[in-house]
C-alpha cells in the first residue's frame, strides 16, 4: 500500500471515529440533545407492529444476521478467499470482523445505554444498546464486500450490482433493528460508524492485494541471456480502462526488470495472429496476451513452436485455459505470473473439418449440445452479466436432439454412438471447476473424449452427479475415450465449437494432439 493510500485510510478513520465519539457523548450519560430524533423509533416500531407478516420477516432477519449468522458468513468468506489464494484479503476480513465484534461488545458495557422501552416483546433483549452489534457487524461485512468487488470484479455491471446488494443488505439489517424497537436510530448509526473506522484502520496496515512473485521468490535461472523484451497483445474491449491497464503493466514490468513493453491491439479483422507474428519477428522474449479464450487461442497458435513463452492475462468470460493452468483471474496477479512465473510446455491441438480452414485449439472442441449453447449466447446479455448468459443459453438448449455420430480414435475401427454432445478436451475442467474430463492433462500428449447421451430431461441429474463425483463408470449415459488423433462424423449438420467460439454447422471434425508445442507462463 502506498503512503498516499494509507493516509487516505487514516483520514477516514479520524472522520468516522470523531463522528462516533460525538454521537456517543450526545446520547449517553443522561445527555439528551438527540432524544427527539431517537423517539422517532417508537413510531416506526408501532407501524411495523401493525403487520404480522412484517414482524415475522423482521424477526427472521434478526436471527439470520445475529452473532451466529454473521460468524458463519465471516468464516465462509475467509475460507473462500483462502481457497482462491487471496490470503491477505482473507486476513483483512478476519481482522475487521473480529475487531468490530470485540470493540462493539466493549463499548456497549462501557457506555451502558439501556434498550428502548418500546422494543418488541418477543425475544426481548436486556443487554446494552449503544452501539448496535447487528449494525456494526453488517456494516463491516458490507465494507469488506465492497472492497473485494472493487478489487477483483472486472465487469462494471456485476460490480455495481454487487455493491448495491452489499449496501442494501446493511441498510435492511439497520432498519430491522429500529423497526423491532431493539435499538434507537442513533445506535445503528453509531454501529455503522464504528465499523467504518475499524475497517479503514485495518486497511491502512493490511494490504489486501496479493504479493508479487518477484518480491517473495528468488529469480529463476536464465538458460540464456536475453534483453527481456516484452510485447503485449491486448483485446481493448476486454478491459475497462486501457490507459490504466497499460500503466499497471508498465510499472510491474519495470519493477520485474523487463524492458518497456511494446503494445499491439487486436481487431475484428485480426484477432491476434498478425500481432503475435510481428512480436515474434521483432525478437520478443515474452509475449503477454490479454483477452478471452478466442484471443488467447489465436496468439498461442501463432507462437507455438517458436520457443517464445506466452503470458496469459485472462479477461474473457470463460477463461478456461487460464483456469486449468491455475493462472489467477485477478489482473495484477496474472500480470505478475506472466512476468515472473515459470515456463511450462503444453500441448496444442490441430483441428480441421468440413467448411472450416485447418486451425488449432487449446482447451476443447465440441459437437452438439455444448456448441448449441455457444451458438445461442446473446452477446448483449453476455456483456452485461458475463457467464450467466451461458446458463440462460444452456437452459434453452438443454434438450438438443440426439444425433448419430461415428468416432475414430487413432487407427482403431470407428464406433457408432447416439449422443447429445461430444467433447474432445485438452484440459479437464469447465466453468466453476466442473470436472468433465477429470483425467485430462494439458501436457500428457493425448486427447480426452467424452460422449454424453441423457435420453430424457431428468437424465441430466444423474449425469451431473456422476460428473461432479468424477465417476469412472462408462456406459451409454457417459462414455469416455482417449487418443492422440480423434475423428468425429455426424449424420446431420450439427453445431460445432472451438474453445467456446461457435464455428458453425458441419458434419465432421478431426483433431490431433501436438505434444509440448507451446510455452506458457504459469505460477511457480
Amino acid at each position: 500500500m502506498t503512503p498516499a493510500s494509507r493516509n487516505r485510510s487514516l483520514a477516514w478513520v479520524l472522520l468516522s471515529g470523531a463522528l462516533f465519539s460525538v454521537l456517543a457523548f450526545l446520547v449517553t450519560r443522561d445527555r439528551a440533545p438527540l432524544d427527539a430524533f431517537d423517539t422517532e423509533g417508537r413510531q416506526l416500531e408501532d407501524w411495523a407492529n401493525d403487520s404480522a407478516w412484517v414482524m415475522h420477516a423482521l424477526r427472521l432477519i434478526e436471527v439470520a444476521f445475529g452473532t451466529l449468522g454473521m460468524t458463519i458468513l465471516t468464516i465462509v468468506l475467509v475460507v473462500l478467499l483462502v481457497v482462491r489464494r487471496q490470503r491477505w484479503a482473507a486476513l483483512l476480513a478476519a481482522v475487521v470482523m473480529i475487531a468490530t465484534s470485540l470493540a462493539t461488545s466493549g463499548l456497549k458495557v462501557w457506555l451502558g445505554r439501556d434498550r428502548p422501552d418500546w422494543q418488541d416483546k418477543l425475544g426481548l433483549l436486556s443487554s446494552y444498546s449503544f452501539p448496535s452489534g447487528h449494525a456494526s457487524s453488517t456494516a463491516a461485512y458490507a465494507a469488506i464486500l465492497v472492497l473485494l468487488l472493487v478489487l477483483f470484479v472486472r465487469r462494471a455491471s456485476l460490480r455495481r450490482l454487487g455493491i448495491t446488494l452489499a449496501l442494501g443488505f446493511w441498510l435492511v439489517v439497520c432498519a430491522d433493528r429500529v423497526l423491532l424497537g431493539r435499538h434507537y436510530p442513533t445506535d445503528v448509526i453509531a454501529g455503522s460508524l464504528l465499523a467504518v473506522a475499524i475497517f479503514f484502520l485495518a486497511l491502512a496496515f493490511i494490504d489486501p492485494l496479493p504479493r508479487s512473485t518477484a518480491a517473495r521468490s528468488e529469480p529463476l535461472p536464465e538458460v540464456y541471456a536475453s534483453e527481456r523484451r516484452l510485447a503485449v497483445i491486448l483485446n481493448p474491449i476486454k478491459v475497462e480502462d486501457v490507459g490504466a491497464f497499460r500503466a499497471t503493466v508498465g510499472e510491474m514490468a519495470r519493477e520485474s526488470g523487463w524492458s518497456e513493453p511494446t503494445w499491439q491491439y487486436t481487431t475484428i479483422e485480426d484477432p491476434g495472429t498478425g500481432m503475435a507474428e510481428r512480436a515474434a519477428v521483432s525478437g520478443a522474449d515474452l509475449v503477454m496476451v490479454c483477452g478471452g479464450d478466442g484471443t488467447v487461442r489465436e496468439v498461442c497458435a501463432e507462437l507455438a513452436g517458436t520457443g517464445i513463452p506466452v503470458g496469459i492475462i485472462p479477461a474473457g468470460t470463460g477463461n478456461l485455459l487460464a483456469r486449468n493452468l491455475d493462472i489467477p483471474l485477478y489482473l495484477r496477479s496474472a500480470i505478475d505470473v506472466a512476468l515472473n512465473g515459470q515456463d511450462r510446455a503444453i500441448d496444442l491441438v490441430n483441428v480441421g473439418g468440413d467448411g472450416i480452414e485447418d486451425t488449432h485449439f487449446m482447451v476443447m472442441a465440441g459437437m452438439g449440445f455444448d456448441a448449441a449453447i455457444m451458438e445461442g449466447v446473446n452477446e448483449d446479455i453476455k456483456k452485461k452479466i458475463g457467464w450467466v448468459a451461458y446458463v440462460i443459453s444452456g437452459l434453452k438448449s438443454l434438450m438438443f436432439p440426439a444425433i448419430r455420430i461415428e468416432i475414430q480414435i487413432d487407427d482403431e475401427e470407428p464406433t457408432v454412438h447416439r449422443a447429445r454432445t461430444v467433447l474432445v478436451g485438452n484440459v479437464g475442467f469447465l466453468q466453476a471447476g466442473m470436472p468433465l474430463l477429470p483425467d485430462a492433462a494439458i501436457d500428457d500428449g493425448v486427447l480426452d473424449v467424452v460422449i454424453l447421451h441423457p435420453k430424457k430431461f431428468l437424465s441430466w441429474i444423474p449425469l451431473a452427479v456422476r460428473v461432479l463425483a468424477k465417476s469412472q463408470t462408462v456406459d451409454e449415459l457417459i462414455d469416455r475415450r482417449t487418443g492422440v488423433r480423434v475423428r468425429i462424423k455426424a449424420s446431420t449438420d450439427t453445431p460445432r465449437q472451438l474453445d467456446g467460439d461457435s464455428i458453425g454447422l458441419g458434419r465432421e471434425l478431426w483433431m490431433e494432439c501436438v505434444h509440448g508445442r507451446l510455452l506458457v507462463r504459469v505460477p511457480r
